[in-house]
């Protein structure tokens, strides 16, 4: 966390945590999850899995938040934070330790001391979805939370987005329907500045299909980043 942190954003985002946690709208979702955490993976036998919807994790005086796809099944849903315990996470963590934005380029799970400055993590989808592929009825259910999150940082300047369905997430959201959305295509390093409302930037998902295939290398990755904290607005 960051210093002089302000307990009113801390204290929101607990709030919306607290009813987060105990969604239960889309049926598929659920039961998905939950079997998952029943079932679990062999190498995580000896584990108890998280198995209920993700909550944001990361700094409450954050001017900068990024906004992924969906839990991973025996990632995020197994360990209860964002990018924690899978390829995605492995990938995201020390290129935003890289940048400054992490404490640590490692992130294994709750207890291993991994803090965040300047920066939260969320995602369109809470739950871990079959395949990996949340249908857009599950991603809608879940935006007032993204909503709700965003509303708690007060500082909030610009977002990450980690993949065009975050892209479509976030536009999709109240405080963005004033825009042309054909206007704001995907693409990597893409970037939008829209008056009045936290600026966008665009990067492929930290996922192994564009990791292991070099789609997004970790120089590209380093690259948005970078651009993101030279793009903060410095406090008064």
């Amino acid at each position: 966390m960051s210093e002089g942190v302000d307990f009113g954003n801390r204290e929101c985002l607990e709030q919306v945590t607290a009813r987060l946690i105990q969604c239960r709208a889309c049926p598929r979702l659920t039961a998905w999850r939950e079997s998952v955490a029943a079932e679990k993976r062999r190498a995580f036998r000896d584990q108890q899995y998280w198995g209920k919807p993700v909550p944001g994790f990361g700094d409450p005086n954050a001017r900068l938040l990024a906004v992924g796809l969906a839990p991973g099944a025996h990632g995020s849903n197994r360990t209860g934070r964002m990018f924690t315990g899978d390829a995605s996470g492995d990938f995201l963590y020390p290129a935003l330790f890289r940048a400054g934005f992490a404490n640590s380029p490692r992130a294994e799970g709750p207890d291993d001391g991994l803090s965040l400055r300047d920066l939260y993590i969320t995602a369109v989808c809470r739950c871990a979805p079959p395949g990996n592929k949340p249908a857009p009825e599950e991603i809608r259910a879940c935006q007032d939370w993204l909503q709700a999150e965003m509303d708690c940082l007060e500082k909030l300047q610009g977002i990450v987005v980690l993949g065009k369905i975050a892209l479509e997430g976030v536009l999709a959201l109240p405080m963005y329907a004033g825009l042309r959305r054909k206007e704001l295509p995907f693409g990597y390093g893409a970037f939008y500045a829209p008056e009045g409302l936290p600026w966008l930037l665009c990067s492929y998902h930290p996922s192994r299909q564009n990791t292991q295939t070099g789609r997004l290398t970790a120089e590209m990755f380093d690259a948005i980043w970078q651009r993101a904290r030279l793009q903060l607005r410095q406090p008064s």
